[in-house]
């Protein structure tokens, strides 16, 4: 058995803008429709972006009740509903496997924000604290502490063995699901679930990012207002959203006779030690932790079919990750299509990776590459091949998708065909 395919992919589960399940944003992305919008969520009146991508949560079928719309943080909402879709998809992957060989590994960069900003402006006034209520203590602590998220999943799917979650900015998703397969390889589970969750779309979000002007200010024209590697973008657009691949051992999907979406096989990572939220134009840590994904997978760069790229729709991150393809697959970065999912959905920060990796799989499932959407006026610097507004169908045996995160962070994961 070759053991580069020994992590599978058996179920999958997604709500992010533009689809409450996996199929329903499937076809939105292929349709290569945008999922932007004003901002509901949050009054954006104060704020110089009033965009956001935001996800529709069917309650009816959420895998939560309905007392707990009220003490669960929309992130965690988000990441139960794609894991009860996830496990529901694999057909039975953790029935008849001991608890303590299930791990959870979930990624999210800003944890419970839009319930800690709740409960602070329940709790303060004017700045000074006022009492805090029992019922307001009781669940406070469980928004303060991300790790939050993988109690809560590991309690509902009795799931006792390792359990992490990663917080590495907009790397999280991609960082998580590598842990996932590493647990796997290693033999230290038979199952993971994995993925990631945010739900950022607040005051203080907004905020953050206003200050350093990275949101989109096309507020006029929300539909269209992420463009990546357009010359008419103008920055990034908030996003929320959620998640979750199931990974088995290749072993035991077999014995089950599972489907198989996909396999997790090469990763690959890198700090620029460089800037808090800045890039280098030349690439070279990116360029490297994709070269390192390859590696570990024992592939070549022209082996690589469709990169899945990070696309924020900055000017920096366009030039950066241009460069860092080009670096690390050599004269095939002319040839491979290159896309950018944030075009349609907006930018959901720790849980666009994983988002992401869920779309790869399905680009392997159906031979399709999906479009980069709003891109109408290619930047004059930029030279790839971005499949501008239509998605096409070609074979896609492999992936690399990558991921690019505040603080320096730097993240690539290759998907083959299982």
């Amino acid at each position: 058995m070759d053991s580069r395919l020994d992590a599978v992919v058996t179920g999958m589960g997604i709500v992010a803008p533009g689809g409450s399940t996996r199929e329903a944003f499937w076809h939105n992305v292929r349709e290569g429709r945008s999922a932007t919008g004003t901002t509901t969520l949050c009054d954006p009146a104060p704020f110089r972006s009033k965009i956001a991508g935001e996800a529709y949560l069917d309650q009816s079928h959420s895998g939560f009740v309905e007392d707990e719309e009220d003490t669960l943080d929309r992130a965690a909402q988000l990441l139960i509903r794609a894991t009860s879709e996830a496990v529901s998809d694999s057909h039975g992957a953790l029935e008849d496997v001991p608890s303590d060989r299930i791990g959870v590994f979930i990624g999210s960069a800003v944890g419970a924000t839009m319930s800690m900003e709740r409960i602070y402006r329940e709790t303060s006034r004017d700045g000074e604290l006022i009492e805090v209520q029992e019922t307001t203590d009781r669940d406070l602590y469980q928004y303060f502490v991300p790790s939050s998220f993988v109690a809560e999943i590991a309690g509902r799917f009795g799931a006792s063995g390792p359990g992490e979650l990663i917080s590495n900015g907009c790397t999280s998703g991609i960082d998580a699901l590598a842990q996932a397969m590493e647990a796997i390889r290693r033999g230290d589970v038979d199952v993971a679930i994995a993925g990631a969750t945010e739900a950022p779309i607040a005051p203080i979000t907004y905020a953050c990012f206003d200050s350093i002007m990275a949101t989109s200010n096309l507020n006029d024209t929300p539909e269209t207002a992420s463009r990546p590697y357009d010359a008419t973008r103008a920055g990034f657009v908030l996003a929320e959203g959620a998640a979750v691949v199931i990974v088995e051992s290749r072993a035991h999907a077999e014995r089950r006779q599972a489907k198989m979406y996909g396999a997790i096989t090469g990763y690959g990572a890198r700090a620029n030690a460089f800037h808090m939220t800045g890039l280098k134009n030349d690439g070279t840590e990116l360029a490297e932790a994709i070269t390192a994904s390859l590696d570990y997978a024992g592939i070549e760069p022209g082996q690589i079919d469709y990169v899945n790229a990070h696309g924020s729709g900055t000017t920096q991150n366009d030039i950066h990750e241009t460069a860092a393809i080009k670096k690390s697959l050599g004269q095939h970065a002319y040839d491979v299509p290159v896309s950018s999912l944030k075009s349609m959905t907006g930018h959901s920060m720790g849980s666009i990776g994983a988002i992401e990796v869920a779309v790869c799989l399905l680009a392997i499932r159906d031979n399709f590459v999906p479009p980069t959407a709003n891109l109408n006026k290619l930047d004059p610097l930029l030279d790839l091949d971005y499949v501008p507004n239509h998605g096409r169908s070609t074979v896609v045996d492999r992936v690399v998708s990558i991921a690019s995160g505040f603080g320096g962070f730097q993240s690539a994961l290759v998907i083959e065909r299982a």
